[in-house]
């Protein structure tokens, strides 16, 4: 049996939408979907959140959801990276079982338009043989072969990445995906030795652009609401 760890990470912090993680949308606190689609899912051993607020630890355990700790300071700021918060969460989780974990699976708070079965399939693909970790994607909306530039020495334009042939229309460049920050899957292993989420085994899952919006500004979270009024219609 595969033992799977779910982890959401929500601190109280946010510069573009303050206390964006419990704020209202769509009814229930912004946290409380993810939640709901983690428990969902049904394949997690356990589905903790890594917070540092008391408030979000009440709303999580309201909604099924487990978290005995509260992060540390230094986790809690806005320079820290993601990796080590999660690496945290495992440490913490698997001290109070007394287990160690094959599987994690953090979803992002901030992107609730995500489906059961995105979660799913990105953990699927992490479950190929050699993967060491899989995350979602969606196609980007520049291209660095036709419509993405970099300004040179002389503050001359190029494109971001040149080909032998140019690209005369977006069709004929390479496909490039954008990380919607909504779901990571990471093998036990690669996560304990590593500071990135871009290792060499490292696959994607790709999902539509409607169910990959993350609230990071305040028109974010109006589009998240107006695409849920446009679900419920």
């Amino acid at each position: 049996m595969t033992d799977v760890l779910c982890t959401i990470c929500a601190r109280s912090g946010s510069k573009g939408v303050p206390r964006k993680n419990i704020r209202e949308v769509g009814g229930k606190p912004l946290i409380a979907h993810s939640i709901e689609q983690a428990l969902a899912w049904d394949r997690a051993n356990e589905v903790v959140v890594s917070t540092d607020d008391d408030e979000i630890r009440t709303i999580a355990n309201e909604y099924g959801a487990s978290a005995p700790f509260l992060r540390p300071e230094k986790l809690s700021t806005d320079e820290a990276a993601k990796v080590p918060v999660i690496q945290h969460a495992l440490t913490e989780t698997e001290k109070r079982e007394r287990k160690e974990y094959d599987y994690i699976v953090d979803i992002d708070a901030t992107a609730p338009l995500r489906d059961v079965t995105d979660i799913e399939d990105c953990f699927q693909v992490a479950l190929e043989d050699s993967v060491s970790n899989a995350y979602t994607v969606t196609d980007a909306d520049k291209n660095p072969y036709f419509n993405l530039v970099e300004l040179d020495e002389d503050d001359y334009a190029h494109l971001s990445k040149e080909l032998p042939d140019d690209v005369i229309r977006r069709q004929e460049a390479p496909p490039v995906y954008a990380m919607n920050a909504s779901v990571y899957v990471y093998e036990r292993d690669f996560l304990v030795r590593t500071d990135t989420v871009h290792g060499e085994r490292t696959k994607v899952s790709i999902m539509p652009r409607e169910r990959s919006v993350d609230i990071d500004t305040p028109l974010d979270l109006r589009f998240v609401e107006f695409l849920m009024e446009c679900k419920d219609v």
